[in-house]
């Protein structure tokens, strides 16, 4: 894993989130299937059909390991992408994990391996293998037009897209965002009449 990477890995979606505006959060129902999930990576990005997840294997063929695996599976709840084979295997190739705008399935199973996924939820319906889609293309997943190559960082609170070329930048600003969170609380914790005036602060602007 490399620097950059490492030190996204280290930083709360939250902060990275605010350091582009809000504008790079995937659909908050895409979340962790376990709280304690946490992944950073390059996306190597996955554009499928619904109901067809054969080129989800090619993904996981062609993936560097710590790749985060990234599929546009149109939002479809209905078939799983993936189960507990096709995410044991992601987790022996070493990839970093993997984000769907869509479900999987065998839930306990994959809570085991623990291995990161971030979906929708869960389904009992297996996905067909008709062999279409591509990888490494732009793609949509969860609202967020994700490039191959762009940063993936996903946590509890759940998955923002740091474009390729901006990640010396988020990184700085979402330090520095970071930073000041921790200086107002320790300006205010405990302090009811400093709160008290953050409060009239506040709201009276205007």
């Amino acid at each position: 894993m490399d620097n950059l990477i490492q030190q996204f890995r280290n930083l709360p979606t939250t902060a990275i989130s605010d350091a582009m505006d809000g504008l790079s959060n995937l659909d908050s129902a895409i979340k962790p299937l376990k709280e304690e999930f946490r992944m950073a990576g390059r996306a190597l990005t996955v554009q499928i059909p619904v109901g067809d997840n054969s080129v989800v294997l090619k993904a996981i063929g062609e993936a560097k390991p710590g790749d985060i695996i990234v599929v546009d599976s149109k939002g479809d709840t209905y078939r799983a992408i993936a189960g507990d084979f096709v995410v044991g295997m992601m987790q022996t190739m070493e990839i970093g994990g993997l984000v769907v705008d869509g479900v999987i399935r065998d839930l306990e199973a994959i809570k085991e391996l623990n291995f990161p996924v971030f979906s929708k939820g869960t389904t009992v319906a297996s996905s067909g293998k008709a062999g279409v889609g591509e990888t490494n293309v732009p793609i949509s997943c969860g609202g967020v037009t994700v490039y191959p190559g762009d940063i993936i960082i996903g946590d509890i609170d759940g998955v923002v897209v740091v474009p390729k070329d901006k990640g010396e930048e988020i990184l700085v600003k979402a330090k520095d965002k970071i930073m000041k969170d921790e200086q107002r609380a320790g300006k205010y914790a405990g302090k009811p009449d400093e709160i008290r005036k953050y409060i009239a602060m506040m709201t009276n602007k205007g």
